[in-house]
């Protein structure tokens, strides 16, 4: 949760946030409406060595043992096709490693309790909760009234199991009143390993509590034990939408979870942070495990995501992120879009002392943000941490700050060392505003594309303001092969980002390495072709 608010008022253009994190929907795409083309990243000092994360594991077709539920069924039948179990819980309490449960077409109105009893195996194999193919099986909480005294307020609770997969539901309709309750559509806590949710749908999981008190969450994935983690986490084709989550977030990664995969999911449409990365509240009781950690987070996009409207904050506060690495560590973020919430993405620590670290944000698209379309450290000097040892290569900003705070583009605060900044293309809004701040430790920046159209381009730093790249350059030292032109998008109102013809940003980033730029860009083309690699988030 953050502590500050991202108010309209910046009297010191210090970013404050609102939103989810430590108080703490179906798997589609959207295509954006206006998308842009990215920088090319030139090699920056220090260098800094991009985290090593596991490779993504591509879905599978579940084998196993079949057994069937539907909501015509009986849980005194067999579970088999012909006579099915009535109940998802009947089965998921009846069978073992190496099952697969398919549920039949219709809504079940229960929740579902995976425990420790319940768990698949690694010799046994997973048990898989699945919707039978091309059927749609609703898990609906309208008329579930959860009790504050209840460990499971999720319609799907995942508890110290390992090896278990939830495939292809529609999750929805869960609400609460309570301060004292935290309903969730699917919530998987304490350690285990191999734990993967696939294209799920969860919506309209709702607190009605007007005040910062009230939490919700869209998939709550907590690691609350030490050493033990949640370990091979996948979290893929997933839509989250609709929500309101007060202090809460739509999608929460937070305290020992490492080794996890966030991809192709899509959230859209809810009242507080997209999906979030927490380290250093305190979820796991030994502090050295305290961090998300060792993620790869790609092929999200993630929409209309605003606090504006949130009862948690003060009226009028825009503090919602899309994308939210708050104190986690070793995380690349690549080939997301992330567009109309209010902060596009954001890495830092909102506790004092501790950091958001070894974050990569490479070949992203982030665009028409209410504030600003990247934020690095913490909104206070003295109440929050910082950022350290990240890397922002190949991304491309696109006007974004359309609230017109003064935020701008990029929005630089407290404590940050060793970041590298290179190879973006980065497209101010009609105020001009490239990067804002208070940060007196500027970014290592190198082979950036700025662009203000008519506007005059600005870069505000230490307390001045340079109305040219010529300038910035003397004054900080940065930049030395950066440009300011028109990076010729070929239609950015229609939705594409793409390099046009005769762009000055073709082969015209700084090469780094295979390790640092990834090796595909925003739409899955070679990241490198050619004499040279682009400016941006796309090759030409």
């Amino acid at each position: 949760m953050k502590n500050g608010i991202f108010a309209i008022c910046l009297l010191t253009l210090a970013l404050a946030g609102c939103g989810g994190g430590g108080s703490s929907s179906s798997g589609g795409s959207t295509t954006p409406t206006s998308p842009i083309t990215p920088p090319i990243v030139p090699p920056v000092t220090p260098p800094i060595t991009p985290p090593t994360i596991p490779p993504i594991t591509p879905p599978v077709t579940p084998v196993g043992t079949p057994y069937y539920v539907a909501p015509t069924g009986s849980d005194s039948n067999p579970g088999t096709l012909a006579l099915p179990w009535k109940t998802l819980q009947k089965a998921v309490s009846t069978v073992g490693p190496g099952s697969v449960i398919n549920a039949r077409a219709g809504t079940y109105t229960e929740q579902v309790i995976f425990t420790t009893a319940n768990s698949g195996s690694a010799s046994g194999g997973y048990i898989t909760l699945q919707n039978y193919p091309g059927e749609k099986a609703i898990i609906d909480g309208t008329s579930i009234v959860l009790s504050a005294n209840s460990a499971n307020m999720a319609l799907v609770n995942l508890t110290d199991v390992s090896y278990v997969r939830v495939i292809g539901f529609e999750i929805c309709n869960l609400t609460t009143n309570s301060a004292a309750i935290v309903p969730a559509g699917i919530f998987v806590s304490g350690s285990g390993s191999n734990i993967e949710l696939r294209n799920n749908y969860v919506h309209n999981i709702v607190t009605t509590v007007n005040s910062a008190s009230g939490n919700a969450f869209g998939i709550g994935i907590y690691g609350t034990e030490a050493p033990a983690s949640i370990n091979g986490l996948i979290l893929d084709g997933n839509e989250v939408a609709f929500l309101k989550t007060g202090s809460s977030e739509s999608v929460s990664v937070n305290g020992n979870v490492e080794n996890f995969q966030v991809t192709n999911n899509v959230v859209h449409d809810n009242d507080n942070i997209g999906i979030d990365f927490i380290g250093f509240e305190g979820t796991s009781p030994n502090p050295a495990y305290d961090q998300a950690r060792n993620g790869e987070v790609s092929g999200n996009v993630v929409y209309n995501i605003s606090s504006y409207v949130n009862s948690a904050y003060p009226s009028g506060s825009y503090g919602a992120d899309g994308l939210y690495v708050d104190g986690g560590t070793n995380i690349v973020m690549e080939r997301n879009i992330v567009y109309q919430t209010d902060i596009g993405i954001e890495v830092a620590s909102e506790h004092a002392g501790h950091l958001g670290s070894f974050v990569t944000l490479r070949s992203n698209l982030i665009y028409k943000n209410n504030l600003t379309g990247i934020s690095l450290g913490g909104t206070s000097a003295t109440a929050n941490g910082g950022t350290d040892s990240c890397g922002i290569f190949n991304n491309t900003l696109y006007q974004n700050d359309t609230t017109g705070s003064g935020t701008g583009e990029i929005a630089l605060q407290n404590h940050l060392t060793n970041i590298q900044f290179a190879n973006n293309v980065v497209i101010s809004s009609t105020q001009g505003i490239f990067i804002s701040g208070v940060s007196s430790a500027l970014p290592a920046m190198n082979g950036d594309l700025y662009f203000s159209g008519g506007a005059t381009g600005t870069w505000q730093w230490k307390g001045a303001t340079y109305n040219s790249l010529a300038a910035f350059t003397t004054a900080s030292g940065n930049e030395k092969n950066g440009l300011a032109a028109d990076p010729v998008l070929i239609s950015p109102t229609a939705g594409n980002f793409k390099l046009g013809a005769g762009s000055p940003a073709i082969n015209a980033g700084i090469a780094l390495t295979a390790t640092q730029v990834g090796s595909l860009d925003l739409a899955g083309n070679p990241r490198v072709q050619s004499t040279g690699i682009d400016i941006g988030a796309y090759e030409h």
